[in-house]
């Protein structure tokens, strides 16, 4: 009996399948859950800081009024299910609002956000190409001085070894490859913004980045198909095992895959 095919891709999905396809199983395909990440929280903190920062007239958006849209996003995330599950004491809450108040700090060392023209925020879009559906969120698609689009993502974490940056873009030419067949017009950039460091990295969309891009997302979702057709999903150990919150269920560290089934089974 074969397992479930996923209904989409996103950059995200393809990233955790080539990261380690059992835990891309567990996750996407069985659907467990994951306990509540802090850098991830975070992560979705400054998003929204940002993203309300650029909903202001250029002229306000200024550090004083990020700092004031901060704010208003930890009011927006005061509820949500995941902070509420960090449970964080006064002085860890304390201490997570200064960090995330650096970070958006260190966005103004990037650049000036008065001259930026955006054309979406938090853009979602989807396309269909043959029967698999490709899905991605655009942290922020603008216009540049010459007219081209630019694509811009935000990163929290800290910025990636030469090798991991390659990686890291081919996440970004994924959400240039959307909005071309989207829009019907390919990015002329696509960007970065770490703001840990604060550093930018950027890249130029081409014909033969973008059409590497199919390639490698076609034979990635064979690769899934056979891995559900087979049930056939192995894990792949590396660095990233540290945070796995999967370990009890995977054979590279004593667990047992059947386990995972059984919660999903229990009521």
């Amino acid at each position: 009996m074969s397992l479930p095919l996923p209904s989409s891709l996103t950059p995200s999905k393809v990233a955790a399948f080539k990261d380690c396809a059992l835990a891309f199983r567990f996750s996407v395909i069985d659907g467990l859950p994951e306990p509540p990440s802090a850098p991830a929280v975070k992560g979705t903190l400054v998003h929204r800081a940002l993203e309300l920062l650029f909903g202001a007239p250029p002229a306000e958006r200024t550090p004083a009024k990020g700092r004031e849209c901060l704010q208003q996003a930890r009011l927006d995330l005061a509820a949500d299910a995941e902070f509420v599950g960090l449970e964080l004491d006064a002085e860890a809450e304390a201490q997570f609002a200064s960090e995330a108040e650096v970070l958006v700090e260190r966005y103004f060392q990037l650049e000036d956000p008065a001259t930026v023209h955006p054309v979406g925020l938090e853009l979602k879009l989807e396309v269909q190409v043959g029967s698999l559906t490709l899905r991605g969120i655009i942290d922020r698609l603008e216009r540049d001085e010459r007219g081209g689009l630019v694509v811009t993502d935000y990163k929290t974490g800290r910025p990636p070894t030469l090798f991991a940056e390659q990686q890291r873009l081919g996440g970004v030419h994924f959400y240039a490859y959307l909005c071309e067949q989207f829009y019907g017009e390919r990015p002329s950039r696509v960007q970065l913004l770490y703001l840990s460091e604060p550093v930018a990295i950027m890249a130029y969309p081409s014909e033969q980045s973008i059409r590497g891009l199919q390639q490698r997302t076609t034979a990635i979702w064979q690769a899934v198909e056979r891995a559900c057709e087979r049930e056939d999903f192995r894990p792949r150990t590396s660095r990233l095992c540290e945070w796995c919150a999967y370990q009890a269920y995977c054979p590279a560290f004593g667990g047992d895959p059947a386990k995972a089934r059984e919660l999903l089974a229990t009521p």
